[in-house]
């Protein structure tokens, strides 16, 4: 090979390891495939590839301009209705790994260059490169991969060998269990935790987990109760306990003692006991613990300590935020806290209360409903109540409104502002009984108007909270049933959905208002939920969460895994950057907004931003599809 041959392929391998997943291979895979690359230009306009075109596709890289992709109507299904590629991104990926022709139109929008690799010179290459075939298959949740990565060491210089929310109990455990019999006297119990320096210690028989004792109990159980060290252990211990199984995530055993407020969990294999999980485990480099937070709520005497605890919620979520915790996770977790916060201020605005007396449910909507709070919410919220013996709706809700109203401003002392729409329990309207409610919700289904389809998207998320949840069981499975019957209503709510497009331009990357920001909760995330909280309810769905929806309706609406895990990934990325923004606003002590300059995310956000907008677009196109909009 010459030397003028080599430099140029030097050049090119320099060039295309700027970008993913050129950037994850090896470098004598990156040099395998510069040596076996054409360079091919296009004029401004000129189609590179089409759904008629017989010859064999190459995988083409942009070297530089804008690709285009257009679609019709009939194609719309398989790939994103719009799309545009820029430097260093490559395609087509779907038509080469399926073998199949491209159903876009690929076109130069600017004078363009692309690399070319010819078909059987890619497929081998994704046989020679992990990191190549798992970009090519899993693109966005490999890119997603990667920027994780970088958020968590931009975020924290913990140990590489820190573990992951994600990660199986079996793999968090740090040491055999140890361990006594039912009948171990209490000295020898807690010698044995002395001699062993552990803040627990199970009683088992047959290895089968019996009794529970902590350092915590000790005082109250065994010091202050006076008891004699000379009775079995089994009878101070706590016998209620909770359990989970080797391969479930360290994040479900931290919603556990978020729940349950306690500071072990059990690992048990076929009901055998294989370790002990504490909180320390989990949470090793937090300065606020969840069970600590969960227990001050549980037992806050005083809105001035729930006030506190709130600010501790903040913290901790900016702590694991730190610490890598997925978005998916980190979510669940603020909104759990943020549910026992709430229940903690009715019981206590319950006390001195008449309406004790009212069987009522207190209900979570909007993005509490889907548990998906982020670091910036506001309240959205409602009562339903239970009428007996031909009660009267308006003496009831007389009595529970200045409830509710409390609720509502304590909650506001709290750090949720009050709602700006007035969707909160305090409002007449949003104040009712099972039957009132359903008489509602059957209004805006069969003879919605605009404001009406706009508060579905609010209310149609609701999840009981906090008393009679049975009320609200009720109202789910009366909505699941209704909401299928009338197909305008779908339509309506469709066609209100697609009035939201994701912000993708078509001369820059994104399209942004006048203060060159774009929305993330309103560009980015909610076109996923509606489009998701709209086949939901087409198909029956029993789940509010988007993602939860996302994976139910894959089947009855035959959408393939692949598309649905892309979903995902979208929505997740998207919902990561909005958690990374807070966090970053509330370091600078600024105001809490989802509005983010696209100029100031690095490259690899911006590229992942626009998959993900892409595949809110590839959604919608289903939407706009299955509901001729």
């Amino acid at each position: 090979m010459s030397e003028a041959a080599n430099s140029l392929i030097q050049a090119t391998v320099e060039h295309l390891s700027q970008f993913a997943p050129f950037d994850q291979m090896a470098r004598e895979h990156l040099l395998w495939m510069a040596r076996k690359l054409t360079l091919g230009y296009f004029a401004k306009g000129e189609v590179i590839l089409s759904p008629g075109q017989t010859d064999p596709l190459p995988f083409l890289i942009i070297k530089q301009g804008i690709v285009q992709g257009e679609q019709g109507i009939a194609q719309t299904q398989e790939d994103s209705a719009w799309l545009e590629l820029h430097e260093g991104e490559c395609f087509p990926l779907g038509a080469l790994l399926a073998d199949r022709p491209v159903t876009s139109v690929y076109r130069a929008s600017s004078d363009v260059f692309c690399y070319a690799l010819p078909a059987g010179d890619f497929l081998q290459l994704t046989r020679l490169s992990a990191a190549f075939h798992d970009f090519c298959t899993r693109r966005i949740a490999n890119l997603l991969e990667q920027s994780k990565h970088l958020i968590q060491a931009g975020y924290s210089k913990a140990s590489s060998e820190q573990q992951s929310m994600s990660s199986s109990l079996a793999s968090v455990i740090r040491r055999e269990p140890v361990t006594c019999t039912p009948d171990t006297s209490i000295r020898q119990a807690l010698q044995r935790m002395e001699d062993h320096g552990v803040g627990a210690m199970v009683a088992v028989e047959s290895l089968v987990p019996k009794g529970i004792l902590t350092l915590h109990d000790v005082l109250s159980r065994v010091a202050l109760a006076g008891m004699d060290l000379d009775e079995p252990v089994i009878r101070i211990m706590s016998t209620n306990l909770i359990t989970l199984p080797p391969h479930a995530a360290a994040h479900e055993a931290a919603l556990a003692m978020a729940k349950q407020g306690i500071r072990h969990v059990l690992v048990t294999d076929s009901g055998r006991l294989t370790g002990v999980i504490s909180e320390k485990d989990l949470f090793s480099l937090q300065r606020v613990g969840l069970s600590r937070i969960s227990t001050a709520i549980r037992h806050a005497p005083d809105l001035a300590l729930l006030k506190q605890c709130a600010r501790d919620i903040q913290q901790l979520a900016r702590n694991m935020l730190a610490q890598g915790v997925a978005a998916e996770q980190l979510t669940q977790i603020i909104t759990t806290l943020n549910d026992l916060l709430t229940t903690r201020i009715i019981e206590l605005e319950l006390r001195e209360s008449p309406a004790r007396g009212i069987e009522f449910c207190w209900l979570a909507l909007g993005s509490e409903g889907r548990f998906e709070q982020t670091l910036n919410t506001d309240q959205d919220n409602g009562i339903i109540f239970a009428l007996k013996d031909n009660q009267d709706p308006a003496a009831l809700r007389a009595v529970l409104l200045p409830f509710a109203k409390r609720i509502n401003l304590a909650l506001a002392g709290c750090g949720f502002p009050l709602c700006g729409g007035d969707v909160m329990a305090s409002n007449p309207k949003w104040c009712l009984s099972l039957d009132e409610w359903q008489t509602t919700f059957d209004k805006w289904i069969y003879h919605g108007g605009p404001m009406d389809l706009l508060h579905s998207t609010i209310f149609f998320d609701f999840r009981p909270l906090y008393g009679a949840t049975h009320l609200g069981t009720a109202l789910r499975e009366w909505l699941q049933a209704a909401a299928p019957k009338n197909s305008r209503f779908l339509h309506q709510l469709a066609v209100n959905a697609l009035r939201n497009r994701p912000p993708l331009g078509m001369v820059r990357d994104f399209v942004t208002g006048d203060d060159h920001t774009i929305d993330l909760k309103m560009n980015g995330i909610t076109p996923f939920v509606d489009a998701a909280r709209i086949f939901s309810l087409a198909t029956g769905g029993t789940h509010t969460n988007t993602l939860q929806r996302l994976r139910e309706i894959a089947l009855p609406l035959n959408i393939s895994t692949r598309d649905v895990d892309a979903y995902c990934q979208a929505f997740l990325f998207i919902q990561l950057l909005r958690l990374r923004l807070h966090h970053v606003q509330s370091e600078q002590g600024t105001t809490l907004t989802n509005r983010v300059d696209p100029d100031t995310l690095n490259n690899l956000d911006q590229r992942i931003l626009k998959e993900a907008f892409r595949q809110a677009r590839k959604l919608q196109t289903k939407l706009g599809l299955d509901y001729q909009v």
